[in-house]
């Protein structure tokens, strides 16, 4: 950008040697000249970059929020503004009344404004079509983003351009001169951002601080003209209309649903929507999904993996709060003192809503800490046992600065001699090419990582990318340890029962990370790569979270870990069947969808989970649900159900509950129970 300005200061510094030299009216007379006119210079820099941040702010919650949205936006923006001043010049009447002029122009702006904001508020619907009348690519997408774009920002953005030139000219006449009257102009829109993004959308929204851009354009229009009451008074009514009208909530509520919380914050929009069954879900710009009040066992079990990693932790930091479920899991360990970093102090306000998700446990809740991650890490400090990240979306912008290598080896500074990192990576949200890359960024910072799942979901995959001096001593004894620590209760609903359940999760040592990432492009400050790749799948996506999880299965060919199978205290080859197992049980659900009539499922997953089952007596997942198809069966084709559970009494002997349904079955049947 320097040597595209210096080239441009080359090409045009003859042109303004020579029009200074022969025009004599093109001095430098000072502000003091004309005090309107740079009144109105520096009124109109700060209204219009007041704009631009507030529709920034609302398409936010429209939009992809990716670095080319705000590319495009931008590039909208400043395009408008060019053409606007090249064809106020074309037009320019130098016989014409300049006041009488910049009048029409900041009438037209006031008004413009208005329009902008009844785009805005139908943004959801015109993105809708636009997406829908574009292809299904990135690029289709993008062209979406920027016919947002052009609806909402051309019109305001080419009466600013022309509006300046106008100004300009006016300066140039009356002896401000060029380059005060940008400077001044500059000065004002530099005001803009800290006094709309900090100040205004916060405490107003951004219906009403659209409202106050209009009502200041209007008041402006007849800033310098005797008997301008009529256009105060109506810059006045515009803006309490403004303040009076419902709020600009772009949030997409379910059917039946209701909005139980939304906050305009400095950083971001953040709401909490309700659907009609009582599901909360954390929303920021209406886009990311933070979590919900259905992902209990999910969001917990990425606190409590990581903690019983750990031999005795006894501080954890969490960097991310989301809907806070994870950080409190993690508060229920006792002895265990909890540090969560949160940016957006919105997020906190709105976390207060899922502390019904779970039982009071009488367990001391977190300290927040509402700061950046990246500098909450080098910010010094004593180092933690574990340190957690939290899911983050890859393609959001600035996103991808949290999943350098400069900011792993910062964590890796935080961390205590025997501390564990754990880096959670949605795969849903993730192509592997980029995941690829996040992997490399990781190791360079911790060669001996590790991968292990969070869960068995097949639409909503999490990795877990885990390292630290202290994961050779995570052996069966070790976590054994560690689970008796825990509530029983707990360990029960989050399917963490015995070592195989929490060092079954592994899916890949580093010799097969390594392997997988041993050509990408590590993600670096410098070298940003996940910012511009990680979109691609976020606007035009070319798999399904299926596809990707069983594709990555393959390309890692997991292979024990000399880190988590050191001393288990049980067989490798056990540990080994029950990850295979694992891998099937993902595998065998990768094109079974759920359907009603338990019949179906019982003909679909009967041999492979039975499969399974005898691989790894172990391995409940797939144990579980032919429990539960069996109880479905009962009532349709008690026969059925009894073959699937005598089946299953054979394939795992060692299992009290299909021999205790096959026995509660058959007294039903004979009529001495109730089924």
């Amino acid at each position: 950008c320097a040597a595209l300005s210096t080239v441009c200061a080359a090409l045009v510094w003859p042109a303004f040697r020579a029009r200074r030299t022969a025009d004599p009216v093109a001095t430098h007379a000072g502000l003091l000249t004309a005090p309107g006119l740079a009144g109105a210079l520096a009124a109109t820099g700060l209204l219009g970059i007041g704009f631009e941040v507030t529709v920034v702010r609302v398409l936010s919650q429209v939009t992809q929020n990716t670095v080319y949205t705000f590319a495009m936006v931008l590039a909208v923006y400043l395009t408008g503004t060019a053409i606007g001043g090249f064809a106020w010049q074309l037009l320019h009447d130098p016989t014409a009344d300049p006041l009488r002029r910049r009048r029409l122009l900041l009438l037209l702006l006031a008004g413009a404004c208005l329009l902008s904001a009844a785009a805005l508020s139908a943004s959801p619907a015109l993105a809708t079509a636009l997406a829908a009348s574009l292809p299904a690519t990135p690029a289709g997408a993008m062209s979406a983003e920027a016919g947002l774009a052009l609806i909402v920002f051309a019109l305001p953005a080419v009466l600013m351009g022309a509006c300046f030139s106008h100004l300009a000219v006016e300066a140039r006449v009356r002896g401000l001169g060029l380059g005060p009257a940008l400077a001044v102009n500059t000065l004002g829109g530099a005001v803009a951002p800290p006094l709309f993004g900090v100040v205004v959308l916060p405490l107003a929204g951004s219906f009403a601080a659209l409202g106050l851009l209009s009502a200041g354009y209007l008041a402006l229009s007849g800033a310098t003209r005797r008997g301008a009451w009529p256009l105060w008074l109506g810059a006045a009514g515009v803006a309490l209309a403004a303040f009076a009208l419902p709020p600009l909530h772009l949030v997409d509520v379910p059917e039946d649903g209701r909005l139980a919380f939304h906050r305009e914050g400095v950083g971001a929009s953040v709401s909490v929507t309700e659907d009609a069954s009582g599901v909360r879900r954390l929303r920021i710009n209406n886009r990311e999904q933070e979590g919900s009040s259905a992902s209990f066992v999910a969001d917990a079990r990425m606190a409590y993996l990581p903690l019983l990693l750990h031999p005795a932790p006894r501080n954890v930091l969490f960097l991310g709060l989301g809907t806070g479920v994870t950080a409190h899991a993690a508060a229920e360990f006792d002895g265990v003192e909890v540090t969560v970093a949160e940016l957006l102090p919105e997020v906190v306000a709105a976390s207060a809503l899922f502390r019904g998700t779970d039982e009071d446990t009488g367990a001391r809740g977190p300290g927040i800490v509402v700061a950046d991650a990246r500098r909450f890490v080098r910010s010094g400090g004593p180092g933690f046992d574990v340190i957690v990240a939290d899911l983050f979306h890859p393609a959001r912008s600035g996103a991808g600065a949290l999943f350098t290598r400069e900011h792993f080896e910062a964590i890796g500074a935080r961390l205590a001699p025997d501390g564990v990192f754990c880096q959670w990576l949605p795969l849903h949200q993730l192509d592997l090419d980029t995941l690829a890359s996040i992997v490399a960024a990781f190791r360079g910072a911790f060669p001996e990582a590790v991968a292990i799942l969070a869960t068995h979901s097949l639409d909503t995959p999490v990795l877990g990318l885990v390292a630290g001096r202290s994961l050779p001593r995570a052996d069966a004894a070790a976590v054994e340890s560690r689970l008796a620590a825990a509530r029983p209760d707990r360990r029960a609903q989050l399917r963490l029962e015995d070592p195989f359940t929490v060092l079954g999760t592994q899916v890949a040592d580093s010799a097969a990370l390594a392997r997988f990432a041993s050509t990408a492009v590590p993600n670096t400050d410098d070298l940003p790569v996940v910012a511009y790749r990680a979109p691609r799948l976020a606007y035009a996506p070319d798999s399904t979270p299926r596809q990707r999880l069983g594709a990555l299965l393959d390309r890692l060919e997991a292979r024990d870990s000399p880190a988590l199978q050191e001393a288990t205290g049980t067989s490798a080859d056990r540990m080994a069947r029950y990850r295979e197992a694992r891998n099937r049980f993902l595998h065998a659900g990768m094109d079974v969808q759920a359907v009603p009539d338990p019949r179906v499922m019982a003909d679909r997953l009967k041999a492979p989970l039975l499969d399974i089952v005898r691989l790894s007596p172990e391995f409940r997942p797939a144990y579980d649900p032919l429990l539960r198809i069996a109880a479905a069966l009962a009532p349709l084709d008690p026969g059925a159900a009894d073959t699937l559970l005598r089946d299953l009494e054979q394939a795992n002997p060692g299992r009290p509950e299909a021999a205790r349904q096959r026995t509660a079955l058959a007294a039903a049947r004979r009529g001495t129970a109730n089924p």
